[in-house]
């Protein structure tokens, strides 16, 4: 019987590592207060970078960095209309933690 000479990597040993690097990564970027206000008020739909500065009440390069990290992090999205960049949630698995976070930490008075 041959033996494979490649190595194993931890991933085959353990499938939940790589998931679990994933989620850190992911929340890592959600551990931010303003990019996860951020990403909350993409929730709804795409915004333009001044209706986000006026949301979560920061400057716009403040807001324009943010956006920037998060894009490549894969986390949005970027679509330009005319003159005006509008940002969206990308990365699909984002919203549904948003809600849930939402729903725990905004409850309605």
């Amino acid at each position: 019987m041959a033996h494979s000479s490649s190595p194993v990597t931890i991933e085959q040993v353990d499938p939940m590592q790589g998931a679990a690097q994933d989620a850190a990564e992911v929340l890592k970027v959600l551990s931010n207060p303003a990019r996860l206000r951020i990403l909350c008020a993409l929730v709804p739909g795409p915004q333009s970078v001044s209706a986000l500065e006026e949301q979560i009440g920061a400057s716009q390069s403040y807001v324009s960095g943010q956006l920037a990290k998060m894009r490549n992090d894969g986390l949005v999205a970027a679509d330009k209309e005319g003159r005006v960049v509008r940002y969206r949630l990308q990365d699909a698995r984002i919203k549904p933690i948003l809600t849930v976070l939402y729903e725990v930490f905004c409850p309605e008075a």
